[in-house]
C-alpha cells in the first residue's frame, strides 16, 4: 500500500525511523532532505526534536486533490511546518474505492501518526472507527453533528474538529441563482453521488427549494466515472436546462473532467467551488478549495503545536462567493444579467 520511501533519518537503536513517500517530496527540494539529514553530525541530530508525521487519508488521487494540497501546505507552512523539512505527511488515496478507506486509516493508525487529515466524510468516518487517540482534523460539506464525527460544533469533545464548509447548505441560494441566470428555464438537473452521505440531506432541500421557485428537478446519480458520463447524457436527452453540480469528492477530483462535459454538452451548469470556474466552468457559489483547505493546514498545525481537537470548534465558512466566467457565458450564447454581475464577487473574463 505504502510506496517506495526516502530515510529522513538514519535508523537507530533507540529512535523510530520516519519516511518521506516519494507522494509526499516537495518537488522544489528533491531527495535534499535526506541528503541535508546524512550530513548532520550524530551529536547535532540526537538533539534535534522528533519530526511529526501527520496522515492524510482521501478517497482521491495525488493527482485530483491538487488543489486541496496546495491550500494543506499554505496553513501548515504558516504554523510552521514545512512538508519534507520540519513535517513528515504520509499520504493515503483510496483511489475512488471508497471501501479502502478503512484499511488505509487503520495503516495510519499502525504507524502512529501525530495526527489524520481526512478530506470528507467518508475519510472522517473511517478515521474515527479506527482511532479515539490520534487528533482528527476532517473538512465536510454538511453539519458534522448529523453524522456523528462531533458532539457540538462549539465542543467536539472528543478527538475529531475540523471545518464545515457550508457546501450543501448553500445549494439552495445556487439554486436560485442558476434560475436568475436563466429564467426561462423550467428544468434544471442536479447532479449528486448516492454513495455520499450527505446525498440524501442535500438532494432533499434542494429539490424543497426549487418548489419554491417553480422548478422542476431532475435528479441524476453518478457514482464512478462511467455514470458522470451518463448523467451529463441523460441531461441532453430529457431537455434539462441547466444543471447544478453538488459537492462531493467524486466531482471535486473530476473537476476538468465534469467541467468538459458541461461545455462539450452545452449545459449552462452552476458548481459549488472557484475552482471549477476557473478551470472554465461557468458559476459558482461557495468556497475555494484552496482557502478551505488553508484552514485545515492551521488547524492541524495548532494540534501538532499541542492544542486538543476537543476544545477547536469546528470552523463554519463564512466567505461566501459567486464566481462568474464571462468567456464561458459568451461560448454558451449566454448574456449575464446586469443584476447577476453586480452581485458577484469576482468575474473572470
Amino acid at each position: 500500500m505504502a510506496r517506495p520511501c526516502v530515510s529522513l533519518t538514519e535508523p537507530s537503536n533507540n529512535r523510530p525511523k520516519t519516511s518521506l513517500h516519494e507522494g509526499s517530496r516537495d518537488p522544489a527540494l528533491g531527495n535534499r532532505a535526506g541528503v541535508i539529514t546524512a550530513a548532520w553530525p550524530l551529536a547535532a541530530r540526537a538533539q534535534q526534536p522528533a519530526i511529526p508525521v501527520i496522515g492524510y487519508l482521501s478517497v482521491g488521487s495525488p493527482e485530483s486533490d491538487a488543489s486541496r494540497l496546495t491550500g494543506l501546505r499554505r496553513g501548515l507552512n504558516q504554523t510552521g511546518y514545512v512538508e519534507g523539512r520540519s513535517l513528515v505527511i504520509e499520504y493515503r488515496w483510496a483511489g475512488n474505492q471508497a471501501d479502502r478507506l478503512p484499511a488505509l486509516a487503520a495503516d495510519l493508525v499502525q504507524l502512529q501518526v501525530t495526527a489524520i487529515v481526512a478530506a470528507g466524510v467518508l475519510p472522517a468516518l473511517a478515521a474515527k472507527a479506527a482511532t479515539a487517540s490520534i487528533p482528527i482534523v476532517f473538512i465536510v460539506a454538511a453539519d458534522p453533528v448529523q453524522f456523528g464525527l462531533v458532539a457540538s460544533l462549539n465542543r467536539p469533545g472528543s478527538n475529531l474538529t475540523g471545518f464545515n464548509d457550508l457546501a450543501g447548505e448553500v445549494g439552495a441560494k445556487g439554486l436560485a441563482l442558476l434560475h436568475e441566470l436563466l429564467p426561462g428555464t423550467a428544468t434544471i438537473g442536479v447532479l449528486g453521488n448516492p454513495n455520499n452521505p450527505t446525498f440524501e440531506l442535500t438532494t432533499r432541500d434542494l429539490l424543497a427549494a426549487a418548489a419554491i421557485i417553480g422548478l422542476k428537478v431532475e435528479v441524476l446519480k453518478a457514482g464512478t466515472d462511467i455514470e458522470i458520463d451518463a448523467a451529463f447524457a441523460s441531461a441532453v436527452q430529457a431537455q434539462t436546462g441547466a444543471l447544478l453540480v453538488e459537492a462531493d469528492p467524486l466531482f471535486i477530483t473530476r473537476i476538468e473532467r465534469v467541467v468538459a462535459l458541461a461545455a462539450r454538452h452545452g449545459i449552462p451548469t452552476m458548481y459549488s467551488f472557484r475552482e471549477y470556474v476557473v478551470a472554465g466552468g461557468l458559476i459558482s457559489y461557495g468556497t475555494s478549495l484552496i482557502e478551505d483547505w488553508r484552514q485545515i493546514g492551521l488547524y492541524t498545525g495548532r494540534i501538532l503545536k499541542g492544542e486538543k481537537p476537543a476544545d477547536l470548534p469546528v470552523i463554519q465558512a463564512t466567505k461566501i462567493q459567486l464566481i462568474i466566467n464571462l468567456k464561458t457565458a459568451k461560448t454558451l450564447g449566454l448574456e449575464v444579467p446586469a443584476t447577476l454581475l453586480a452581485l458577484a464577487d469576482e468575474v473572470i473574463e
